[in-house]
């Protein structure tokens, strides 16, 4: 069966195709009658106006392209909700892909996405070149979420990833935490500021810091604590572990629990994030929170001033961190 057309729905309702036109872009131009014809016309013939099409005739969209680099990860879900939210009040709509944390594959999704003319792109923690980023936003309105970007047609919307470990290793000195150990971010963007923070507050409470290679997804934790059996014997083995997100810290709690480590009697866990998988009530996890919906509403609040208000200066929004204490964190045990 072939999608009906604006044709098809002038044929039925026996008006132009110019009056279907008027009637899809709500015109008040259009008397009642013609109007209910028309949409009648419509529903009976199942038609949907194209988004893309319709972009394409007017200039203009109601579009908003969003590339995820990880649909594993409960925090992207939890920023694309507020993205949602604050696109809906603003009477746009979101169309999402991904590119599974791949160079390569983003560039091709990326090029998909923007093949749809949207009115403007938010890109979730992307791994692609800046170079490649940059180019896209040559395109049109283009934010960066969980990355920043000196590019003058670039916005930003990101934590405070140095605070925000340093609140995590604050809270596990003040329990009596000496021996903690960070599960580094890897190639994330995050990573960075994040491996910083712990190395700033391990110097500032004068304890050896330690940090072990690993990456946001649950199977890197699982390998890192591995790493950390391997290294240390049970007398001298790590009292806490600050995990670069929270799936990593669940992969981590799981290794533990696997080795006959308890969490947190023996091993304290700190993920980051606090996503809704953090707050499951089986997992209990105390973790770094992002406020995760307003990140959401930044982004695409970011977008709608690009579009409707002219403005040409980036803007580099940062939202502060918090330490959300829950049930995997308590005194070490000796």
């Amino acid at each position: 069966m072939t999608r009906p057309t604006m044709e098809d729905v002038a044929t039925r309702a026996g008006v132009s195709r110019a009056l279907v036109s008027l009637v899809m872009r709500g015109s008040p131009k259009v008397s009642d009658h013609r109007r209910r014809a028309v949409l009648t016309a419509a529903a009976e013939l199942g038609y949907q106006p194209h988004a893309m099409a319709r972009s394409l005739a007017s200039r203009t969209s109601s579009l908003i392209g969003v590339l995820v680099s990880d649909l594993h990860n409960a925090f992207f879900a939890d920023v694309v909700e507020g993205m949602d939210s604050a696109a809906a009040a603003a009477g746009l709509e979101l169309i999402l892909t991904t590119g599974h944390r791949n160079a390569v594959r983003e560039r091709g999704a990326l090029d998909n996405l923007l093949g749809f003319r949207p009115g403007g792109t938010i890109l979730l923690s992307p791994v692609l070149p800046a170079a490649a980023i940059r180019a896209a936003a040559d395109r049109g309105p283009l934010v960066l979420v969980s990355r920043t970007s000196s590019a003058p047609t670039v916005d930003t919307v990101n934590d405070d990833g140095e605070t925000g470990v340093a609140l995590a290793v604050d809270h596990l000195v003040s329990l009596g935490h000496r021996r903690i150990v960070h599960l580094d971010g890897g190639a994330a963007f995050t990573a960075a500021p994040r491996r910083k923070g712990y190395l700033a507050a391990m110097a500032r409470h004068r304890l050896e810091p330690m940090v072990i290679a690993s990456e946001h997804t649950d199977t890197a934790g699982v390998a890192a604590v591995a790493t950390l059996l391997k290294l240390f014997s049970p007398g001298t083995f790590p009292t806490a572990l600050v995990c670069g997100n929270d799936f990593n810290a669940v992969g981590a709690m799981s290794a533990l629990e696997e080795a006959g480590l308890r969490v947190p009697q023996d091993v304290s866990i700190v993920g980051y994030d606090n996503s809704s998988l953090a707050a499951l009530r089986h997992v209990s996890l105390t973790t770094i929170d992002q406020p995760r919906l307003e990140i959401g509403r930044l982004a695409v609040g970011a977008l709608v001033e690009r579009l409707r208000t002219g403005r040409t200066r980036p803007v580099r929004h940062r939202v502060p961190p918090a330490l959300v204490t829950r049930a995997t964190t308590a005194p070490p045990a000796h």
